[in-house]
C-alpha cells in the first residue's frame, strides 16, 4: 500500500467496487475489467484503476482483475476480514430497521447490543437482541469488543450518546441523528443524513435546474 494518506473519496468507492465485484461472483464471472466496472459503475476506469493501485497490484494486463482475488483483497482493505462488532444506540422505528437488516451480515458486520433511554423498550427483543439500558452501555462495549456505534436518537439527546460511545472506547460513530456531533479526532464519525438527501433531490425533479434570479 502507499504510504500517501488515502483520501475519503476513494475508501468510499470500495464498497461500491465489493458490491458490484460479489454480484458477479454469484453469477460465477471469473474476471472483470476496469473498463467493465466502469460502465457497471458509472465510473471512470481510469479511477477505478488508480483507487485499487493506492493498495496493490492486483490486475493484469489484457485480462483484467481475478473476481475472488480481488473481493478478498478489497475485504481485507476494508477490515472485513475479520468481525467488527457494532452497537446500537435508540431501538425507535429507525434503529429497529436497521437492527432488522442483515444483509451486512455477510460482510462481517454484526450488531450485537442494542440501547435504549425508554424503559417501555428495556428488556424487549430486536432481532433476538434483548434492548438494555444506556447505562450499560460502557460495560457491554468493552465486554463484546464492540468498535463501531450507530446512533439513532433524537439529535438533541446524540451528543450525550456520542460521549458515552466515545467514553466506551468505539472507534467510529454511524450518526443518522440531524445534528452534527463533535468526537475527539481519534474517533472516525459519519454522517447519514436522509433528511438533507430526501429534500436534495426536490431540485432535480421534472428534470429541471433552476437558476437564481441574478437581477
Amino acid at each position: 500500500m502507499k504510504s500517501e494518506k488515502i483520501s475519503d473519496a476513494v475508501v468510499r468507492r470500495l464498497p461500491v467496487y465489493l458490491r458490484f465485484l460479489n454480484q458477479l461472483s454469484q453469477r460465477e464471472v471469473p474476471t472483470v475489467s476496469s473498463q467493465e466496472l466502469g460502465q457497471k459503475l458509472a465510473l471512470n476506469p481510469a479511477q477505478i484503476r488508480k483507487d485499487l493501485a493506492y493498495f496493490g497490484d492486483f490486475g493484469r494486463k489484457g485480462i483484467g482483475y481475478d473476481v475472488s482475488y480481488l473481493i478478498e483483497k478489497i475485504r481485507q482493505i476494508l477490515n472485513l476480514d475479520q468481525q467488527i462488532n457494532v452497537a446500537l444506540v435508540g431501538a425507535g422505528n429507525l434503529g429497529q430497521a436497521l437492527s432488522n437488516y442483515n444483509a451486512y451480515l455477510k460482510d462481517n458486520m454484526k450488531i450485537v447490543s442494542i440501547f435504549d433511554a425508554f424503559p417501555s423498550k428495556i428488556g424487549s427483543k430486536i432481532n433476538n437482541i434483548t434492548v438494555q439500558p444506556i447505562e450499560e452501555l460502557v460495560e457491554s462495549v468493552k465486554q463484546n469488543n464492540i468498535r463501531i456505534g450507530i446512533i439513532t436518537v433524537p439529535d438533541t439527546e446524540a451528543q450525550r450518546v456520542a460521549d458515552v460511545l466515545v467514553a466506551a472506547g468505539v472507534e467510529a460513530i454511524l450518526n443518522f441523528a440531524p445534528t452534527i456531533l463533535k468526537v475527539p479526532p481519534e474517533v472516525r464519525i459519519h454522517a447519514a443524513d436522509f433528511t438533507t438527501d430526501l429534500l436534495s433531490l426536490a431540485y432535480y425533479l421534472n428534470g429541471k435546474e433552476t437558476e437564481l434570479d441574478e437581477s
